[in-house]
């Protein structure tokens, strides 16, 4: 399936909120410039027949690590369990789960392989479900600043105060967009993910062409920052109003599917609208009665510091899971093609 030029820019170069970056950098120099840290936002169970392990691992993928804790473990890989994937070229912390059988949870403490090292082990009731994660902690290193540093900063303490458009990012449509091609021979759950994801990032890029990706529209399905929690904003008032700017509330956009939650007229028709130009990725979608949900427009940071080592910006920050580091450096540095 040859991928339209269209689709090419919304999964690669969506439009920006802010004009463009204030400055360009090198992202991903060295595997420890990208350093992630999952927050999984409950505690470990504490008995079970699961080890809940948190494994740090470097330029070593998410997979690949589950298939070796499998092979370890002589089960099979569909019994690994872990909440989403993390970059390759990076160093990471992430939780996995692993049936113990007649092994403890500690004696996996220490247990490595190519790239990777089990940090933490206990034992937990059961295997740890996609999406179960409060969130993400990054630390980034840009290397080679030139532009404004006066006017990154304030950049950065824009987006600080405002949030950032949600975007997929690059990775979720795969190397040379190969999710959203869907040749027959991929990874059929990954390419329904990505017709979704390219159809969401289509309704975000027009809410941040008209300005409304960061304030609530009568009819919006409104977003409880933090949580999967959604409602029908119908009227708009002005305490939703200022809980929107707080951060607290965000619009929502499709994922598109069967069902779900569903906004008011005038937000309907926008979404339809949409939607109707990507009749080929609905119809994969539709054949897999996927369904429906709504995704936040706008993701927030949290903990959000910005600093210099000569020539290389630092920063740190929060962001829920799901939501791509990416997708937020793109509104403050150009990073080009990573290395």
């Amino acid at each position: 399936m040859s991928i339209p030029q269209s689709w090419c820019a919304l999964a690669l170069d969506p439009p920006r909120a802010w004009t463009a970056p204030t400055g360009r950098a090198r992202l991903r120099v060295e595997p420890e410039d990208f350093v992630v840290d999952e927050i999984l936002g409950f505690a470990p169970g504490g008995t079970g027949p699961h080890g809940l392990l948190r494994v740090r691992k470097r330029n070593a993928n998410t997979e690949w690590v589950a298939r070796e804790l499998a092979r370890a473990a002589a089960v099979r890989p569909f019994d690994v369990g872990y909440a989403g994937l993390k970059d390759r070229r990076a160093v990471t912390s992430q939780w996995f789960t692993v049936p113990l059988g007649k092994r403890t949870a500690d004696s996996w403490l220490g247990f490595t392989g190519e790239g990777f090292v089990v940090e933490e082990a206990h034992p937990h009731q059961r295997k740890l479900p996609r999406g179960a994660l409060a969130g993400n902690r990054f630390a980034l290193r840009l290397r080679e600043f030139s532009g404004d540093r006066a006017a990154s900063e304030a950049r950065v303490a824009a987006v600080a105060a405002a949030g950032a458009p949600n975007y997929f990012g690059p990775q979720r449509f795969g190397r040379n967009l190969a999710n959203l091609a869907a040749a027959g021979a991929g990874n059929r759950a990954m390419e329904l993910s990505a017709a979704r994801s390219l159809i969401f990032n289509a309704v975000l890029a027009q809410r941040v062409t008209d300005d409304s990706w960061r304030t609530l529209k009568s009819g919006d399905v409104a977003n409880l920052d933090g949580t999967n929690s959604v409602f029908l904003v119908e009227p708009l008032d002005a305490s939703l109003t200022e809980r929107a700017a707080a951060l607290d509330l965000h619009p929502t956009g499709p994922m598109w599917g069967e069902g779900g939650k569903q906004p008011g007229a005038e937000v309907a028709a926008l979404e339809a609208g949409i939607v109707a130009q990507f009749e080929p990725l609905t119809a994969r979608i539709a054949a897999a009665r996927a369904e429906g949900a709504r995704r936040s427009l706008r993701v927030a940071l949290r903990g959000l510091r910005c600093g210099w080592e000569g020539d290389t910006l630092c920063l740190e920050f929060e962001l829920r899971g799901g939501s791509f580091a990416t997708a937020v450096l793109r509104e403050l540095v150009d990073v080009g093609d990573e290395d």
